[in-house]
């Protein structure tokens, strides 16, 4: 079984409400699951629930080479959509490629607003997924097509902070900050949300790559790797 709804610490063993746990189908293998269950259940309500993506669109995902950035990358494309990905590195810009993105915008050397409007020639996207937050918030803003909306759904960077609502009346936009937990509060949501992911894995259409493990006592070594961005893909801690 597995879980990804109740977050909070590290353990060898731990006492959970039963209705929490889903099974993990023969298939998928038990690593693949406890790396993709929060960040795929992320990635399930961005392009499933808050915003559905819809085949032919083009939607910009930052942190394209993260653990969430991989998986929601891959599944954007499985929807039938055009993925840019933005990301720090050439060596993330290869691993953006590999799981989804179409274009890749290095934010480091680029102006990604300008890439985006040449990529969309000049109009814009209908959704952002941001989990970087205030770094890139202005900007993506700015990606934005008529009655596009911004997802922002992580602080990377920091906090996105107080703006005025008055600047998306321009071009009717909208701005969602969502959570996991209240789009699987209800059991039957949570099947939902793991039957589409673990489904997907065990299909081959979503890959699950493990760029780093650390064993469960080096947790503050996964966190500084983390912290310092210095990770592609999922981390894992290994009992």
């Amino acid at each position: 079984v597995a879980y990804g709804s109740v977050i909070g610490g590290y353990s060898e063993r731990r006492v959970i409400a039963a209705d929490r746990l889903v099974r993990i189908p023969d298939g998928v293998a038990a690593e693949a699951a406890a790396a993709a269950m929060l960040k795929g259940m992320t990635s399930w309500y961005l392009c499933r629930r808050t915003y559905r993506v819809a085949a032919g669109e083009t939607v910009l995902v930052h942190a394209a080479a993260g653990g969430v950035g991989t998986i929601l990358s891959q599944w954007c494309k499985v929807l039938g959509a055009n993925v840019i990905g933005t990301v720090g590195s050439a060596a993330k810009g290869e691993v953006a490629r590999e799981h989804g993105c179409d274009h890749v915008v290095l934010y480091k050397e680029e102006d990604f607003v300008e890439r985006v409007r040449e990529i969309t020639g000049g109009e814009g996207v209908p959704v952002v997924f941001d989990g970087v937050g205030a770094a890139t918030f202005e900007g993506s803003l700015q990606c934005l097509a008529k009655f596009g909306m911004m997802i922002t759904f992580g602080n990377a960077s920091g906090a996105v902070p107080p703006f005025n609502l008055l600047r998306l009346s321009a071009k009717c936009l909208t701005v969602a900050r969502p959570s996991l937990m209240p789009y699987v509060e209800r059991r039957q949501d949570l099947e939902d949300a793991a039957g589409e992911l673990l489904g997907h894995i065990r299909a081959g259409d979503i890959r699950i790559t493990i760029g780093q493990r650390f064993a469960l006592e080096e947790a503050a070594e996964a966190h500084g790797a983390l912290e310092s961005r210095q990770t592609h893909g999922c981390t894992v801690l290994i009992p």
